[in-house]
């Protein structure tokens, strides 16, 4: 049990400007659960792809010594080849292929020049029942939930025989029960064998099934820690990763003026044409002036619908219903109306539908409010720089520069270059949909801290969130939202998670 199954020495990987790792050591002992936490941007991804040969030998200096050998990984299949395999937050199947041909994708069954379509199914049949998910092989994956789809990709890793197994985030989008599935899969694989190395924002998660935790911070290597002599424990973990003690994570409210409703919907009814249902019935709810609205519910309960519908209706639903906007009626055709109308929404998928990547931080920062900043349709450079250097100030936002891709920066840091964008076009109402996803605790204490602001300068905020604790510790008042209804709202003092999951499961 003492054994180590891998070691990295003093591993230094540097970027165009920036040093992502300095001369990081760690090693994970065989048969263990080892995580790896740290702030978005303190280099645990990074470290993973020099493990998983996404960073070749070469590109990186330092020794990484798998099952007692000195490996120079020059890809991602040499890597594999060692037992070593990755699951990324963005899982890498293809959601028109089925479940068996996803999970031997890339190293299929051949009987000769041929893929051996019977002997994949069986195979794929039997990763299944190790990763415990009973579905249909040839049902397509783009048809499962996201947790069933991560069972899949660990199905797809175990066929390739690993013998270490990364997992990046996994739990970042499922729910509670599939996070504890997920959990528990991965107790069941130490029991058989299978070292893990798990990479989690979520401290509770990493306390309840770590051997072993390694704290990075600013590439660096702060500390090992031992579960079982009793080193792991939230404050202690907070402690090393942020350099500095966060006694409460939820900023104090301060005086909050609570002023005239904002926002008031009535009777909404969205229908999704594509679904063929109703997805929202019969919705009433409002929020006043410089307070935060919670909206709790399980995933699929419609919350996300909700807040996409009120924002110009992308999606196309057929709305029935009302919506003021302080006191005058409105109904948002597009995106744009809304946003006219003082109405701003932070997307939950801040790199699929929130950011452009492949542009420089200045250029995401203005994109909803290019008016601002152009003269007959030409965008003043200069401006456009100025305002991005005032919310990179103002937020925080940890960049070299203002003209840095967004893609380079961390999760966290992404996630405040999106709020700057919305911030930007002035909205009297914000909607934050699950705003600290797959963020670390020091950057979600900084989104808390600009949420409290925001609301004290007479901002409202609708807060979307999955996390209990967080909706407990940030709203004034909470409605839950069950089948597409409101099942109940909440005083925040009279709010627990008990309630809230009870009216979320029992409605």
């Amino acid at each position: 049990m003492n054994t180590p199954i891998l070691e990295m020495k003093n591993i230094t990987k540097e970027f165009p400007g920036v040093k992502a790792l300095n001369n990081v050591s760690f090693q994970v002992t065989e048969g263990e659960i080892h995580c790896l936490v740290g702030e978005n941007g303190a280099g645990k991804s990074t470290l993973m792809k020099v493990l998983s040969g996404v960073y070749p030998h070469g590109e990186y200096s330092g020794d990484i010594i798998f099952g007692g050998k000195v490996q120079n990984l020059r890809g991602i299949s040499d890597s594999e080849k060692a037992g070593i395999a990755i699951i990324y937050q963005e899982l890498a199947l293809v959601p028109e292929m089925t479940v068996y041909e996803n999970i031997f994708l890339g190293h299929e069954i051949k009987n000769g020049i041929l893929i051996d379509w019977n002997e994949t199914i069986k195979r794929a049949g039997e990763m299944l029942k190790k990763v415990k998910l009973n579905v249909n092989l040839a049902e397509k994956v783009r048809d499962l939930g996201v947790g069933k789809r991560q069972l899949v990709e660990i199905a797809k890793a175990l066929s390739k025989d690993v013998k270490l197994l990364i997992l990046d985030e996994p739990t970042a989008a499922l729910n509670e029960d599939d996070s504890e599935n997920l959990l528990n899969l991965l107790r069941d694989l130490k029991n058989h064998g299978v070292t893990c190395i798990l990479i989690s924002h979520k401290l509770k998660e990493v306390i309840e099934i770590a051997d072993s935790v390694t704290v990075l911070r600013d590439g660096k290597t702060i500390c090992t820690l031992e579960a079982k002599k009793g080193e792991v424990s939230e404050n202690t973990l907070i402690k090393h990763m942020v350099g500095r003690e966060i006694e409460n994570i939820y900023p104090k409210r301060g005086n909050r003026q609570i002023g005239e409703i904002v926002l008031d919907v009535k009777n909404w009814t969205a229908y999704d044409p594509t679904l063929g249902r109703s997805i929202l019935k019969d919705i009433n709810f409002y929020v006043k002036k410089g307070e935060i609205v919670g909206l709790a519910g399980l995933m699929g309960s419609g919350r996300t619908e909700l807040a996409l519908s009120i924002f110009g209706n992308p999606d196309g639903y057929k709305i029935s219903g009302e919506i003021s906007v302080l006191g005058s009626q409105k109904r948002f055709k597009l995106p744009e109306d809304a946003i006219n109308a003082g109405v701003a929404y932070v997307t939950e998928d801040r790199k699929g539908d929130g950011l452009i990547l492949i542009q420089d931080v200045k250029q995401n920062i203005t994109l909803a409010n290019l008016k601002e900043i152009a003269n007959r349709g030409v965008v003043n450079e200069n401006s456009e720089v100025k305002v991005a250097n005032e919310y990179k100030v103002s937020l925080n936002i940890k960049t070299p520069s203002v003209e840095q891709i967004v893609s380079n920066l961390s999760g966290g840091n992404q996630q405040k270059v999106s709020l700057g964008k919305w911030l930007f076009v002035k909205p009297n109402l914000l909607i934050l949909d699950e705003p600290t996803r797959g963020i670390d605790v020091g950057a979600k204490y900084e989104i808390y801290t600009i949420m409290t602001k925001l609301v004290e300068q007479g901002m409202s905020i609708i807060m979307i969130s999955s996390e209990l604790p967080e909706v407990l510790g940030m709203s004034d008042r909470v409605y839950v939202v069950s089948g597409g209804k409101i099942a109940g709202e909440l005083a925040i003092l009279d709010a627990t998670q008990e309630k809230i999951m009870h009216l979320a499961t029992n409605y």
